[in-house]
C-alpha cells in the first residue's frame, strides 16, 4: 500500500508539472496578455489613443507631456514641453522626425533609420508583444525570473531588424511589468529598461499610466518617469498632425 502510495503521488507531480509546462508557452502567454489588456475585440477597436500628463527627466525637470498614436498608418506623434519650449517627434508612417529647440533647432529634421524604426516600434497602439505575429516577429518563451519580488514570466521579441524586447510578465495579471529592449543605434548596442505599472481602462482596453524607463541598470538619477493623467480612445484626428513641417534643417 505504501509503494502504491507513494507511486500516485509521484505520477500527479508529473502531471501537474507536464500541464505548467504546456501553459508556460509563448503562445498560451500570448493569449493570456492579450486577454488581460483587454481582448483582440476591444483592442482592434481603438484606431488611435491620445495621452496626456507630465514627463519628468534627469534632474528632476519637469515637462508637459502629450503622446498620440494612430493605427491605420502607425503613426505617432510626441510632445514634450517646458517653459515655452516643445521638442516634437513624429513618425507618418514612413518618415521619422523631431524638432528639437533645446539643441537650438526651431524647425523639422529628419530622423536617422536607427530612431525612426525605434520609434515606430515603441509608439505602436498594440506595442512590439502582440502585434509580433503581424510585424512578422518572432516570440520565444524565457521561462521565469523573479522582479523585485515577482516569479515573472519572460518572454523574447526578436523583430526582423534585428531589435530585441524581452518582456516580464505579472504572473497573476499576465500584464507587462518590465521590458528590456535591444537595438542598435548609430552602430552601437543599446540597451533600455522599462517598467509599467498603474494600468488603467482606454475604451476597455488597459494602458500603463506609469512609465519609467532608462539605461539597463542605471540609477535612478539617470531613469525618466512618464505620469499619464488623462487619456482619450479614438479621439478626432488630423492626419496631416503626423507629417514632417515642409520646413526641414540641413543635418
Amino acid at each position: 500500500m505504501w509503494k502504491q502510495f507513494t507511486f500516485s503521488l509521484a505520477v500527479v507531480a508529473a502531471l501537474l508539472a507536464a500541464r505548467e509546462a504546456r501553459a508556460d508557452t509563448a503562445g498560451d502567454l500570448l493569449a493570456k496578455n492579450l486577454a488581460a489588456r483587454g481582448g483582440a475585440e476591444k483592442l482592434a477597436a481603438i484606431s488611435a489613443v491620445q495621452f496626456t500628463g507630465k514627463l519628468i527627466v534627469p534632474g528632476d525637470f519637469e515637462l508637459t507631456y502629450r503622446e498620440t498614436r494612430e493605427r491605420k498608418n502607425g503613426a505617432a506623434l510626441i510632445e514634450s514641453s517646458i517653459q515655452g519650449l516643445t521638442l516634437v517627434q513624429g513618425f507618418d508612417g514612413k518618415v521619422g522626425w523631431k524638432i528639437n529647440p533645446f539643441e537650438g533647432r526651431r524647425d523639422a529634421e529628419r530622423m536617422s533609420q536607427d530612431d525612426t524604426r525605434a520609434l515606430a516600434d515603441d509608439a505602436t497602439i498594440d506595442g512590439p508583444l502582440l502585434s509580433a505575429k503581424i510585424a512578422g516577429s518572432t516570440v520565444a518563451y524565457l521561462g521565469r525570473e523573479d522582479f523585485e519580488g515577482t516569479d515573472a514570466y519572460k518572454l523574447r521579441v526578436a523583430e526582423p531588424s534585428g531589435a530585441e524586447y524581452t518582456y516580464f510578465l505579472d504572473p497573476d495579471t499576465y500584464l507587462e511589468i518590465k521590458v528590456v529592449e535591444r537595438r542598435e543605434l548609430r552602430g552601437a548596442l543599446q540597451v533600455t529598461q522599462t517598467e509599467y505599472g498603474d494600468y488603467e481602462l482606454v475604451n476597455g482596453v488597459y494602458f500603463p499610466f506609469e512609465i519609467e524607463s532608462g539605461p539597463l541598470e542605471s540609477s535612478d538619477a539617470q531613469q525618466q518617469r512618464i505620469t499619464i493623467e488623462s487619456a482619450r480612445g479614438n479621439p478626432p484626428l488630423r492626419e496631416a498632425m503626423f507629417a514632417m513641417p515642409t520646413t526641414v534643417s540641413a543635418k
